[in-house]
């Protein structure tokens, strides 16, 4: 009983100090974000001496954060609709209908997975320059479902495998078409997968940089908060006081929705990879 108290003792400070490295990066953004710039450049570690709460409004200001914060809603919003929606369908029809070009289609969704952006990017930008998509909403939304899509789709594969196909038979039986079995039957059913989807996506693109870069460009107009934020990295000084508040304004959002719905990531991503 001894050992295994012990033993028991040794794993929970371990899994405390693990928590404590992942919560650190946490502490030194909120902590140096109320702080001057001259105190971060002393001690980063330290507490302040005097909290500045004026660097977020000076934020607020700068960087018009109310415009970004519209733009990063909208961008994600759409796309991750567009992801969940498509990428369901797709799945859907795979599943229900395995025929050979269906599953030569599903082998190159998961091919597309290990493909690294960086390999693409050059290519990308030429593709979206000829078809006139950069510097808009609809280029960046389209992008973001292009990359997106494979993981979703595989995601979904696996868990519509675990819903009963009787259900749907019933519902054929009882009159209902093959878009109202999908969408009145098997869809609400799908609701760990999507909520586990929506949660990767969004916290992917809430806070891409390099694809905003690429598509939107010098676009004020919608620029995202990740983008805004870099405002304050110059290339002689680097304001790390308003950056860092910035910072903290810019994930507040993104940490609500993901606290709201991560008991659903695991049902999710359990569901669909063991059963069916």
């Amino acid at each position: 009983m001894t050992a295994s108290r012990s033993r028991l003792w040794a794993v929970a400070a371990a899994a405390i100090l693990l928590a404590l490295l992942f919560i650190a990066p946490f502490y030194f953004v909120l902590v140096n974000s109320v702080k001057a710039l001259g105190e971060i450049m002393v001690d980063a570690a330290s507490l302040p001496d005097k909290y500045l709460f004026s660097n977020y409004s000076k934020v607020w200001d700068i960087i018009k954060f109310p415009k970004a914060l519209l733009n990063s809603v909208l961008i994600t919003g759409i796309s991750v609709t567009g992801i969940v929606i498509i990428s369901a369908m797709t799945g859907y029809r795979l599943v229900r209908r395995p025929t050979v070009f269906n599953k030569i289609l599903f082998t190159a969704f998961i091919s597309a997975m290990i493909i690294p952006f960086q390999s693409v990017m050059l290519q990308l930008v030429r593709v979206t320059s000829f078809l006139e998509l950069r510097a808009n909403l609809f280029g960046i939304v389209v992008c973001y479902l292009g990359f997106g899509l494979s993981l979703s789709v595989f995601l979904f594969h696996g868990f519509i495998k675990s819903v009963p196909l009787e259900i749907e038979e019933a519902a054929v039986v009882d009159g209902c078409s093959p878009y109202g079995v999908f969408w009145r039957i098997v869809f609400p059913l799908l609701r760990p997968i999507i909520v586990t989807v929506i949660i990767l996506n969004g916290l992917w693109i809430w806070n891409d940089y390099l694809l905003p870069v690429l598509i939107i460009g010098s676009n004020k107009d919608l620029t995202t908060i990740p983008l805004a934020i870099t405002r304050f990295f110059g290339q002689y000084t680097k304001q790390w006081d308003l950056a860092l508040a910035g910072l903290t304004m810019g994930i507040m959002p993104i940490i609500v929705m993901f606290l709201l719905l991560q008991k659903h990531i695991i049902e999710g991503i359990s569901s669909g990879s063991l059963k069916g």
